[in-house]
């Protein structure tokens, strides 16, 4: 009860300024966002999204873990040491489940809330070696931990319908509205920059390079006129110099130079449909 009555209080006094902080929002990639969820939040809004998610084969069809059980031993190892990296904040307190969706026409990778993390099979068969991949994994990461998905669907769906949900009185259309949405999310270019900063950081003591992530967005830049715009670069605005921040961060933290892992990343590659 002192929860909800705390987080009635809390939309109240957002309310008063709510109308304020919206009129002043002229540019999208100004960060103006307000997050009211909590943690417990979090993780009650992602274990409903996933499961939105998975009673949606047509729409996401994900691979079957048993049948796939190589493909997702790739996909664990690589998770669970980008998980070991010292800057991230929740990686007890989320579940961190990662799957992948069977759809080769699509370049993409998104998160949900409390970590859960999906990436389709085009993205993966798109990339040519581990490193990418890796950078790939590590920036939608860093969206999750630093809670960028729940704080920009409050300003997506709006403070009523988010405190619906915080309150457990939300229409199931709610739930489906948000799964929906989740894979075409738009972030601001202040959080693309900050998860841009951590997938380095995380990376930065592993076996691979610890840029994996601007080598990614080098070959989507390179491949563009190619193949058009990918969905990723459409979900994840891609600034002029993008590349070369995640380079700079690397070069500043000092990062070891690691490893591409080209052979195991086409093995990986080779275990999927």
């Amino acid at each position: 009860m002192k929860s909800i009555i705390q987080k009635l209080v809390c939309f109240s006094l957002i309310t008063i300024c709510v109308s304020t902080f919206f009129s002043c929002k002229k540019d999208d990639d100004q960060d103006r966002s307000i997050n009211i969820f909590t943690i417990e939040d979090d993780q009650l809004l992602g274990k409903q999204l996933s499961e939105e998610i998975a009673a949606d084969p047509e729409m996401y069809p994900i691979l079957d873990e048993q049948e796939y059980e190589k493909a997702y031993n790739h996909l664990y190892r690589i998770r669970d040491e980008i998980l070991e990296a010292d800057a991230i904040i929740y990686k007890d307190e989320f579940d961190w489940e990662t799957k992948i969706i069977h759809n080769d026409t699509i370049l993409n990778a998104f998160a949900g809330p409390a970590g859960y993390i999906y990436v389709y099979t085009g993205l993966i068969k798109f990339l040519e070696s581990e490193d990418h991949f890796a950078g790939v994994l590590a920036h939608e990461i860093a969206h999750a931990d630093r809670r960028h998905v729940t704080d920009q669907l409050t300003s997506n769906l709006g403070l009523e319908a988010i405190l619906s949900i915080l309150l457990g009185e939300e229409d199931p259309s709610t739930i489906a509205q948000i799964g929906t949405i989740l894979a075409s999310l738009k972030f601001t270019r202040t959080k693309e920059k900050e998860a841009d900063e951590f997938s380095v950081k995380y990376l930065c003591n592993t076996e691979w390079n610890a840029n994996g992530a601007g080598g990614f967005f080098q070959r989507l830049i390179d491949m563009g006129q190619a193949i058009g715009l990918p969905e990723f670069l459409s979900t994840h605005p891609n600034p002029d110099n993008r590349v070369e921040a995640i380079n700079a961060q690397d070069s500043l933290l000092m990062c070891p130079q690691g490893g591409a892992f080209i052979n195991r990343y086409e093995d990986f590659k080779n275990s999927l449909p």
